[in-house]
């Protein structure tokens, strides 16, 4: 059985510690995270992986941002922003 779990970290760097503190403690193949609030750049994919988990994430400074975290895997985009929205700019899918 396949678990999922959702967290909303209000800032994936500043609570980065509390994150990899819950994944090491949780059993969740599949972790769906929101409110990153950190650019693409500043994503901390090696800190998710040396946890165990593959990442895909679109982030947006100071506000939005989303990841799906899969544990022993990476996680294969299929598709980024809204669908008939091409104006999205909020990072929120």
């Amino acid at each position: 059985m396949t678990r999922i779990a959702t967290f909303n970290v209000n800032g994936v760097n500043g609570r980065l510690p509390v994150l990899l503190k819950w994944l090491g403690e949780s059993d969740y193949d599949i972790v769906c995270l929101q409110e990153l609030k950190t650019s693409d750049d500043k994503f901390p994919i090696d800190a998710i992986r040396e946890a165990g988990y593959g990442a895909i994430w679109h982030g947006q400074k100071s506000y939005n941002g989303v990841a799906i975290l899969a544990r022993g895997m990476e996680p294969v985009e299929r598709r980024r922003g809204l669908p008939g929205d091409p104006d999205d700019t909020h990072s929120r899918y």
